[in-house]
């Protein structure tokens, strides 16, 4: 049986980013906390708060925070809250993904030239809600997760809207839904956030997928990324497997395979994958 293995598969930059930020500063001997999960990963989540680093999940928790050093995870925060953090008396670390910050940087430009916002994506993600948060009028963005709202979305004719993605949105979605908004006769200006990375990664998966007999997508069930692997592959592999590690695989499939292949999500560490590809080589 052959194993193919995803080359892009595990931590993408932003994400081996803030993980190694935490760590760097555990090494000091830092009371640390991260502004929500550092990433989307309950193992690595788990492992750090093995090591006594706690998650702040709202902006109030810092209140009763004498000292010590606050994360912000790699999907970003709202403008509000970087400035309540920036005037704490603790130590911020920005560990916030360069891809989505320049995210960051376009929408809260565009919006003060009076741009209507409108971001693809999925609305409850933190990302999302991130970049909503940099608006001059977060009231006045837009999210739109699929083609229905997409065709339901109305402004005025003679607005100028700027488009945006999520980072890890899919690119066919993320053209068809701004050929929606432009069949609709908006003047729309198209900026394509979505992250090399991630296209890369589907990309390969998609490939990867067309030629097994099993595929298997590693990743938490949280992670956005990784729940679009999956799509991507179930619509090539019939028997396409989503696993977070390998206790949740099959002890003995009942089928015969030839071929298997793993990708796995920008949020997954490498050991998970290798523990996953090691149980797949033993015992299938």
């Amino acid at each position: 049986m052959e194993i193919i293995l995803a080359k892009s598969a595990g931590f993408c930059f932003g994400v081996q980013r803030a993980v190694e930020a935490v760590y760097e500063h555990l090494e000091k001997g830092e009371k640390i906390y991260t502004y929500g999960p550092i990433i989307h990963n309950d193992v690595v989540v788990g492992e750090l708060a093995a090591k006594g680093v706690r998650v702040l999940d709202d902006i109030d928790d810092i209140s009763d925070i004498e000292e010590g050093t606050v994360v912000i995870r790699s999907h970003g925060i709202p403008k509000k809250t970087d400035e309540i953090l920036a005037a704490s008396r603790l130590n911020i670390v920005d560990a916030t993904c360069p891809f989505v910050k320049k995210i960051h940087r376009i929408v809260e430009q565009r919006s003060l030239a009076g741009d209507r916002i409108v971001v693809i994506g999925s609305r409850k993600h933190p990302e999302v809600m991130g970049i909503i948060g940099w608006c001059a009028d977060p009231s006045l963005a837009t999210v739109i997760e699929n083609a229905d709202e997409a065709h339901d979305f109305e402004c005025d004719k003679d607005e100028k809207i700027t488009v945006v993605s999520q980072t890890t949105s899919s690119l066919c979605k993320f053209k068809e839904l701004v050929e929606i908004l432009q069949g609709k006769g908006y003047n729309v200006n198209v900026v394509n956030t979505i992250c090399n990375a991630t296209d890369t990664r589907q990309e390969e998966a998609r490939d990867i997928a067309s030629k097994v007999d099993m595929m298997i997508v590693i990743g938490d069930r949280k992670s956005s990324n990784t729940q679009k692997l999956y799509e991507i592959c179930s619509r090539e592999c019939n028997c396409t497997e989503f696993v977070q590690t390998s206790d949740e695989l099959e002890t003995d499939p009942q089928r015969s395979l030839r071929r298997v292949g793993i990708t796995a999500g920008a949020s997954t560490p490498k050991k998970i994958i290798e523990e996953v590809q090691n149980y797949v080589r033993i015992n299938f």
